[in-house]
């Protein structure tokens, strides 16, 4: 099951408070004060980690707390600081406010991290008031308050190639056919309910991710159907399919259709280079032509014989990795 949105409470540690102490030691009179500076409280963070591909934890645990620092000893001596704490998501998280919307970080490549809640600052002994004429002070200093604020977890898949369609268009079916992904099939709407990667294998040793996005109705952009769930998912790829099956009542229409709720959802999506993919050939009329899209190539293909694939490899292929 893919859970691609999180809503997660942290709070980092306070600040332990600064030691009210004197020196008192045989031979040494007037020893002065010692008293030592509380340790920092933890902070936490959140990382990236490759081995991540849902955020199906945080269902179970959705609340972080950082550990306290220690208050101050005497002797000069600094509490201990509390442990920070480090949550791991999947590669491709987008870390928001959740009160604001405000985008933190975008946590793409593993390993990258970023620091959402700091830790409050010990607080100062009395051995930092020391003066001329207060040889004695009692003064000290609390710990800072350590952060706490709400946060939205949004994952978006890292993929090369999106397929995106209406429901039914073929893209389960040939995202099993070219790669090792085993979505569902069937012969009703919305066989797909969440995204399917496949790694599909080019040649000898090279390859490329494909994602299989649930079918895109009118209207997704606006929230009918299950597009808008997942056209966020979309954002990321780097190469768009558009998949049209050759008994379509209306390909160019569709494809009008499917290009404009891309647009409608992120403007940015109709920069993204794309190729139109005429699905179900087998099904197709002895005089079946193949439409032509201004500044667009098209490919025929048929997952069921398996013809066109190696066509479609080449193509996105060549999409995914532009010539300079």
């Amino acid at each position: 099951m893919l859970i691609d949105h999180a809503k997660i409470t942290i709070k980092a540690g306070d600040g332990g408070t600064g030691c009210v102490s004197f020196r008192r030691e045989k031979g040494v009179p007037k020893g002065g004060p010692d008293g030592g500076d509380g340790g920092r409280g933890g902070s936490i963070f959140i990382e990236a980690d490759k081995n991540l591909a849902t955020l199906l934890d945080f269902r179970y645990k959705n609340k972080y707390l950082a550990k306290r620092g220690e208050h101050g000893l005497g002797s000069r001596q600094s509490g201990r600081s509390g442990s920070d704490i480090i949550v791991k998501v999947p590669c491709g998280t987008v870390v928001k406010d959740a009160a604001t919307g405000e985008t933190i970080s975008d946590l793409t490549e593993h390993g990258q991290s970023v620091r959402v809640a700091k830790g409050g600052r010990g607080g100062k002994g009395n051995q930092h008031y020391a003066t001329s004429t207060d040889r004695a002070p009692r003064h000290f200093e609390y710990g800072g308050t350590g952060a706490e604020t709400e946060l939205e977890l949004e994952l978006k898949l890292l993929a090369d190639v999106g397929l995106v369609g209406f429901p039914n268009a073929g893209k389960s079916t040939l995202i099993s056919v070219i790669s090792a992904a085993k979505p569902k099939i069937a012969d009703y709407p919305f066989t797909t309910l969440e995204p399917n990667l496949g790694i599909v294998r080019y040649k000898d040793f090279d390859s490329f991710v494909m994602a299989d996005i649930p079918g895109i109705i009118e209207g997704a952009s606006e929230g009918k159907g299950l597009g808008l769930k997942f056209l966020r998912h979309i954002e990321r790829t780097k190469v768009l399919a558009i998949l049209i099956p050759a008994d379509s009542p209306d390909i160019k229409q569709e494809y009008k259709t499917l290009a404009a709720e891309l647009k409608k959802f992120d403007a940015s999506l109709a920069l993204k280079p794309r190729l139109v993919v005429i699905s179900k050939m087998d099904v197709a009329g002895e005089n079946f032509k193949l439409p032509k899209f201004r500044g667009l190539k098209t490919v025929g293909i048929s997952s069921v014989a398996r013809t066109g694939l190696d066509e479609l490899k080449d193509l996105l292929w060549d999409a995914v990795h532009p010539k300079d």
